[in-house]
């Protein structure tokens, strides 16, 4: 079910100025993304200055793509947008943790709930979890 703006921002603090330090990694500040509910981290994406304001001004996360130098909407192609419910950052400025309620069945383009769907066990990684939904369904067969 999508929501209108008004929906998203309702409860939502929205920081006209962070003075977040964007210098300190050419231009971009790491976002942790966290479930509001459980705690449980989702994802870790990047923010520039403009994928932090229209995080900020829409509601949804916004991330900056090192690999495609571009902003994007998380959810543009699956859907499975974050609502923004609340953004802190470290002492240094240079990091926001973004709590969020995940509309979809995962944040992972690999089909999990986390992207950290992985253990290290015996020296090795080893998934530890099952898949909330089919990315090839979502993403086409080249996911």
């Amino acid at each position: 079910m999508e929501r209108t703006p008004a929906e998203v921002l309702a409860g939502f603090f929205i920081a006209f100025e962070m003075n977040l330090d964007f210098q300190k990694a050419d231009g971009l500040v790491t976002a942790v993304i966290q479930d509001h509910v459980t705690g449980r981290v989702l994802m870790v994406g990047y923010m520039n200055e403009e994928a932090y304001r229209k995080t900020v001004e829409t509601g949804f996360a916004t991330f900056y793509s090192r690999s495609r130098r571009k902003l994007w909407l998380k959810g543009e192609s699956s859907g499975h947008r974050l609502v923004v419910k609340e953004i802190a950052t470290d002492c240094d400025r240079d990091a926001v943790l973004v709590q969020v309620e995940a509309l979809g069945p995962g944040v992972c383009h690999e089909g999990y709930e986390s992207c950290f769907f992985q253990r290290l066990e015996a020296g090795e990684w080893k998934v530890s979890e099952e898949r909330t939904y089919d990315p090839d369904q979502v993403y086409g067969s080249n996911s």
